[in-house]
């Protein structure tokens, strides 16, 4: 790739002009990277629900367009910027919307996964080093020539382009002889939910689970359970579809809500005689949460948020409802410092202890990305991996 290191490339990217309009694949210019950052070619991309959020433009104050989506990828380092030196040309890498710098005082203690530079903030639509983009249109929306206008930025990363420019921090190098495509899982979903379990809850063997929503997160929540020797994981969904695929997950027994007369917890409380060691809320509903929370066995039950709440809503709780014993916390991307240990992570998955195949449930070509779309809001995917770039050798 050193023809190109240190000029513009010209590439095909999936941009988004406006809020629930279709993506348009058309070409683009993409920066060399500067001091600290690193330029992507990406290789994979799945999409996730967050990228469908984004697309949708619930939240007002996180909406910037003309916009590249997709923050769930792997690819290999096409060019490096001053000062890098952890990756290198020809490295195989993933993504991450959650960065590690590791020197600020987060990255340097043990308790948090928020650095306090790079930390995921949905807000964030610029790069850090100028508080400029990489990305410009080489053509209007409509495909007639105009001035350059530029692309913002998406969660760090921006992966629905053959190439990206993101900052170091956020990108975590892979052994090359990792299965990419599966590989592209951890830079969000597997990440969040298996780490969820392991890192946030601490998960112990012969412990009692129960999982609210059965999307990719919620499975990969049980997915870790099951790694972690779990002896019951409850996964509640109310569409019964995804049942089947929940016990290779190490599903044990399901609830849906629709077949019920009763509230959600009840029948939770009934099945494990009187809660949960855990509960896992993965649909970012606040009514939802609060059947998580009552979910849990009084004295010790501990509930971790998982899911995206796009509205301000305040928690579904009394005060006194915290004396009995019961936890509530949250999870950002499952705990895992990326850089520190995500690769050893990946090394796990290789050698089986996590599943990664059951997640990927369709594959398309890149130019087949609105249908993606459309089969994750049917409810007919878990991840929908596109082939964005052509591996030329590996």
């Amino acid at each position: 790739m050193a023809e190109t290191q240190g000029e513009v490339i010209t590439c095909k990217a999936a941009v988004a002009w406006g809020p629930k309009e279709p993506l348009v694949i058309q070409e683009i210019c993409v920066d060399p990277p500067q001091k600290m950052e690193v330029r992507v070619k990406i290789l994979y991309s799945s999409i996730c629900h967050t990228d469908l959020g984004a697309l949708t433009g619930v939240n007002e104050a996180e909406r910037a367009f003309p916009r590249i989506l997709g923050h769930e990828a792997v690819g290999i380092v096409e060019s490096v910027g001053e000062g890098v030196k952890d990756v290198k040309e020809g490295d195989y890498v993933i993504p991450t919307f959650n960065g590690e710098c590791g020197e600020c005082r987060v990255c340097t203690n043990g308790v948090s996964n928020l650095c306090e530079r790079y930390k995921v903030d949905p807000m964030k639509r610029l790069m850090v080093n100028d508080g400029g983009t990489r990305f410009s249109t080489t053509t209007n929306k409509d495909g007639g020539s105009s001035q350059k206008q530029r692309v913002y930025h998406f969660l760090n990363t921006s992966t629905f382009t053959e190439y990206t420019v993101l900052d170091s921090a956020c990108v975590v190098k892979i052994d090359p002889n990792a299965p990419l495509k599966q590989m592209s899982l951890l830079s969000c979903g597997v990440s969040t939910g298996v780490g969820a379990a392991w890192n946030t809850a601490n998960v112990k063997e012969g412990t009692t689970t129960a999982v609210f929503g059965l999307g990719s997160v919620g499975l990969a929540v049980a997915e870790g359970a099951r790694a972690r020797g779990a002896s019951r994981i409850i996964g509640i969904d109310a569409n019964a579809s995804k049942f089947e695929k929940g016990k290779l997950m190490g599903i044990t027994d399901f609830v849906n809500p629709k077949d019920l007369t009763k509230p959600v917890h009840e029948r939770i409380r009934e099945l494990m005689s009187g809660g949960v060691d855990y509960s896992f809320e993965c649909t970012g509903n606040v009514d939802i949460l609060r059947e998580a929370f009552l979910s849990t066995q009084a004295g010790w039950g501990s509930t971790v948020l998982v899911g995206i709440y796009p509205t301000p809503k305040t928690l579904p709780l009394h005060p006194m409802e915290l004396f009995d014993g019961r936890t509530i916390t949250g999870s950002i991307f499952g705990g895992f410092k990326p850089k520190s240990q995500l690769p050893n992570f990946a090394q796990q998955c290789m050698k089986g202890v996590v599943k990664l195949e059951p997640f990927i449930t369709n594959e398309l070509p890149f130019e087949k990305i609105n249908d993606a779309f459309q089969l994750l809001r049917d409810g007919k995917s878990l991840r929908c991996l596109l082939q964005i770039s052509k591996l030329l050798k590996k």
